[in-house]
């Protein structure tokens, strides 16, 4: 079972979250859909800048409270903080659907609103992430954030072309109100959670600080070069809501041809992540590698003639992107010392996503001025970027020759033996002693919770 793709599922807890998050995800691809679509068709005129400012709002905060959202998922129980996230992005949604079933709905209170959700996710995915964790413990936690990223994307493959569909038929604000409802699916999960099976974390015996996870990652070169790869291609390569959507105006399509097109990016996102599952370990060279492949297949699709053909060269892109991704992100997830896991995640995440702040506006104002086929190109560009980074760290680190004399049964005499978590030493008084931290006792929080 060891060995299997779908051994994370041993775990009860890990299938309750697994099939909660699948139900909520499809709601969150659909929300996502038609929130993009409103503001290219609905609130303007097709302008892709617009839709790059709210993407840059939805994935600013992120960035911007990084050290906070970090120091919060590993103070604070992850099960309930992720509790209130989700509640609070629900709610969101439902103002959005609300709004928009009225007529009211404006621009500016679209941006507002885009950056309620984008302060939500904030502090949501950094415990989500590090809370597959709490959930399988280590030996499994790179075959659980695969087939996290399976459930993700294998939602992709509903939600937007059902939401193409919906928009079409009954208007963008029902979708919101269904994403609303969506929520709920992860919210009974997590009440229905055994918290005994949950695994104890890690908890440093010194002040927790905001500024450890920096600290940490700045000592691990290998993390500096992944993070500096998720940036880059976070930044200008992952705009897909940008690309898809022009795209299909580009070849005369409606909302249902931006929805398709998004779900054909899932299928190949679904592919990397259920190979990524069987996978024994995540490895970094294959970040690398699959950084090159989403180079050279954003060029590709940006030569492409047709609606079908350009849809051909997504899955290939989805592929690549996931792999990339799902691969760092398990990396990060069991090198990474538990007690800083959470800020080190949030990093990550805020790296990842927060580059956008930067990477939409310009992306969108290069689709709207230039075309989309030149804003694909500068996505391309970011993956080219992102593999020369990654090679270089490897060939620098010396990864290449010593796996040269491994492969000819040379000897490597080592000074001094090498742990599975890497940490600093002027960490050691504070990771090496570990108390575990369970969620029983009600008193571990705060009268007022931690709120997005």
């Amino acid at each position: 079972m060891k060995g299997a793709m779908f051994r994370s599922l041993r775990h009860y807890n890990y299938r309750l979250w697994f099939f909660g998050a699948l139900v909520s995800n499809v709601g969150s691809w659909a929300q996502s859909t038609a929130l993009s679509w409103t503001v290219l068709t609905v609130l303007t005129d097709g302008d892709a800048a617009a839709m790059g400012v709210c993407m840059a709002l939805q994935f600013g905060p992120p960035l911007l409270l990084v050290g906070v959202t970090g120091w919060v998922a590993d103070r604070f129980p992850r099960r309930r903080l992720l509790l209130v996230t989700q509640i609070g992005l629900g709610t969101v949604a439902l103002v959005v659907g609300l709004l928009l079933l009225g007529g009211v709905m404006t621009l500016p209170l679209m941006y507002v609103l885009a950056f309620c959700f984008g302060v939500g996710t904030a502090f949501d995915n950094p415990a989500r992430q590090a809370f597959v964790s709490d959930l399988v413990g280590r030996e499994d936690a790179s075959n659980a954030v695969a087939l996290n990223s399976a459930a993700f994307n294998g939602a992709r493959l509903i939600g937007p072309a059902a939401a193409g569909l919906a928009i079409i038929w009954i208007g963008p604000g029902w979708v919101f109100v269904v994403d609303a409802l969506s929520y709920l699916a992860t919210v009974t999960v997590l009440t229905l959670m055994r918290r005994s099976e949950l695994t104890p974390r890690a908890r440093a015996t010194g002040v927790q600080r905001f500024m450890d996870g920096f600290r940490y990652a700045a000592h691990r070169g290998d993390l500096v070069a992944l993070f500096a790869m998720a940036f880059v291609v976070g930044a200008f390569g992952m705009n897909f809501p940008i690309f898809a959507s022009t795209m299909a105006l580009e070849f005369g399509r409606d909302a249902d041809g931006f929805g398709l097109l998004t779900s054909v990016i899932a299928i190949g996102s679904l592919a990397g992540a259920l190979l990524a599952a069987r996978r024994a370990r995540a490895q970094l060279r294959v970040a690398i590698v699959a950084a090159l492949l989403f180079g050279i297949s954003c060029g590709l699709s940006a030569a492409m003639p047709t609606f079908w053909s350009y849809a051909a060269v997504c899955v290939v892109i989805g592929f690549s992107v996931i792999t990339m991704l799902t691969t760092a992100n398990g990396y990060v997830q069991t090198t990474t010392d538990p007690a800083l896991r959470g800020r080190v995640l949030a990093i990550y995440m805020a790296l990842m996503m927060g580059g956008t702040v930067i990477g939409a506006p310009i992306v969108g104002l290069v689709a709207s001025t230039a075309g989309p086929r030149v804003a694909i190109l500068v996505g391309g560009t970011s993956g080219i970027i992102a593999f020369g980074i990654g090679a270089i760290w490897f060939l620098a680190s010396g990864r290449v020759r010593r796996s040269a004399e491994a492969r000819l049964g040379v000897e490597l005499v080592a000074t001094r033996p090498v742990p599975l978590v890497i940490a600093p030493e002027e960490f050691s008084d504070q990771v090496v002693e570990a108390t575990p931290i369970r969620e029983e006792p009600d008193e571990e929080l705060p009268e007022e919770p931690v709120r997005a």
